[in-house]
């Protein structure tokens, strides 16, 4: 039989970057009894502190739940690695450390697609609130919040010639991404603190777990929310080979994020119907957008040679990276300290898109995001992909077994829109590398190769190297109530049942323009206000840039 524990105000599922801000707000007046249960363990490592360490913990089965797609049929049917985080700060603490909130018009969208009071003058001040910027606040900026973002050096001369080539292409700079003006190029943002990742758990646990009205328990994989009739009133979860029952007296909020918010809701009998029945599971409500709007962003590396020896590829042997490592361990600082994406790009692709529709990351070496394929020669690369792809993907149970991991299908590239967009990204692309600005620097063209021009050409080049974003989202997508397609209402609340929340980024209904860290802590952020009951915080009626020429021109 299993253990019936004590009784809890709240139950958050999933220490991650919207789970470990609602264990802090909700458990901040000592009012409320909180329970976080995370299926991982600590994140206490350098591997994940030191933030040039990036691609460790991203393929470390520790802080990894090793999520692969199926076989996707418009990309050479490969199965894509989708990582998710595992552990305190979940995601946040083996992602790129890139802080992007979006552009205010994905909120907009958001707000007509039936997420009320979700535009971006109702996001804004969350956003701020969140945010402790080292540079400081401002109408749009936070400067007294719990996770702490700040820029890069920018020392390395190839992001000075990236931000010049843009210019010379007829682009325009922007000062402040995540503030008045997306669109254009810029330094990048990171969620760094004092040389360390500034993870969510970071940001909002570590203080808040010294609280003794918040229990955080680890190495817990929830199995099943329990019902009394269609209310939620608590978890069943495995812990050491145990079956525990935790019970919630006001609400149980799940927070694991797209992928395994929605294993548990269809195990515990909310979803499709049809797919719940066919694996033998009650059907306690029948949700089909329950693991339907699946989205992602997709990129590939655009990669130049280096005709001078200014690369990280220069420390990327045994003894540069004993000295980056000493650096960073005796004083935090140096080339450790940084996750090297310190300059970006918002363009559109062409003219008649209203706001950005393709980012840049720019990254003074030429290697696999996911440290997958070494260095083999001084070079540099634009991360580059499309925003908004209109293709749409599902994750389905693969059994009733919570262990067994889900099937995810994004069926990326599947609307023909995706093949325009992903073809300007490689011909913009290829422009700005062309401009004078990088004449000292630029070697050969590694990757696509000089005599990948045509379509056709293009088109075999992406299905082969075209690789996810890490951002899959939307897949429990917020709406009006009677939208038979969403999940949670414009207050997060699971439609159908009651005492039940998902506030993480599987609520999106469409993506953001961007990664997606920063958006998913504003939904902690907001969706903990919504769960106690005390308010929005007044909107932030800012102006926000939208080019005037978009109608007729790209730049």
């Amino acid at each position: 039989m299993p253990r019936t524990e004590p009784r809890y105000d709240y139950i958050i599922v999933g220490a991650g970057s919207a789970g470990c801000v609602l264990a802090n707000r909700l458990s901040a007046d000592g009012t409320n009894k909180v329970l976080l249960l995370e299926s991982g363990g600590s994140d206490r490592s350098i591997f994940i502190q030191m933030p040039a360490a990036l691609a460790y913990p991203m393929n470390t089965k520790r802080w990894n739940w090793g999520y692969h797609s199926e076989p996707e049929p418009h990309l050479n049917n490969r199965r894509l690695h989708c990582p998710r985080g595992k552990g305190l700060g979940g995601s946040s603490s083996i992602n790129g450390l890139v802080y992007v909130r979006g552009n205010p018009l994905d909120f907009e969208h958001w707000e007509e697609a039936g997420a009320r009071g979700w535009g971006y003058a109702q996001v804004l001040p969350y956003f701020k609130r969140a945010e402790t910027r080292k540079e400081g606040g401002n109408a749009y900026r936070g400067g007294s919040g719990p996770l702490s973002t700040t820029y890069g050096t920018l020392d390395n001369p190839l992001h000075q010639a990236w931000m010049d080539a843009a210019v010379e292409a007829g682009y325009e700079l922007t000062e402040d991404y995540n503030g008045f003006r997306q669109e254009g190029f810029g330094r990048m943002d990171m969620t760094v603190r004092d040389g360390e990742r500034c993870s969510s758990a970071k940001a909002h646990l570590y203080e808040a777990m010294k609280r003794p009205n918040l229990t955080v328990i680890q190495h817990a994989l929830a199995s099943r929310i329990l019902f009394e009739g269609k209310r939620a009133v608590g978890i069943a979860y495995e812990r050491g080979g145990k079956t525990h029952e935790v019970r919630a007296g006001k609400e149980v909020i799940l927070s694991g994020g797209p992928i395994n918010s929605v294993q548990l809701l269809k195990l515990s009998g909310i979803g499709p119907a049809e797919e719940l029945r066919a694996l033998g599971l009650p059907v306690l409500a029948d949700r089909p957008g329950v693991g339907a709007n699946l989205q992602d962003h997709l990129e590939f590396y655009f990669q130049m040679a280096c005709t001078q020896p200014i690369t990280l590829f220069g420390h990327a042997n045994l003894v540069g990276k004993a000295k980056v490592g000493t650096e960073w361990m005796l004083h935090r600082t140096g080339l450790g300290a940084s996750n090297h994406f310190e300059s970006c790009g918002f363009i559109r692709s062409r003219a008649g898109i209203q706001y950005p529709d393709i980012q840049y990351h720019f990254f003074p070496m030429a290697i696999d995001y996911d440290g997958s394929s070494l260095a083999s020669e001084h070079g540099f690369q634009a991360h580059v992909g499309s925003m908004r792809s209109k293709s749409r993907g599902t994750v389905t149970l693969r059994s009733a077994d919570p262990r067994e991991h889900p099937v995810i299908r994004f069926n990326y590239m599947s609307h023909p829109d995706d093949w325009t967009e992903m073809r300007a990204c490689v011909r913009l692309t290829r422009e700005i590398f062309q401009q004078p600005a990088f004449a000292p620097f630029r070697g050969r063209e590694m990757q696509p190769g000089a005599d990948c021009v045509t379509d056709e050409q293009i088109d075999e080049f992406l299905r082969e190297r075209l690789e996810s974003a890490l951002h899959p989202s939307c897949t429990c997508k917020m709406g009006a109530i009677d939208d038979p397609m969403a999940v949670v209402d414009p207050e997060l609340k699971v439609i159908g049942v009651a005492g039940l929340r998902v506030i993480d980024s599987s609520v999106m209904p469409r993506i953001t323009t961007g990664n997606l860290n920063a958006p998913s802590i504003m939904i902690g952020e907001k969706g903990a206000d919504h769960v106690l009951g005390k308010g929005m915080l007044p909107p932030a009626n800012e102006p926000y840039y939208v080019n005037p020429n978009w109608e007729t021109s790209q730049r």
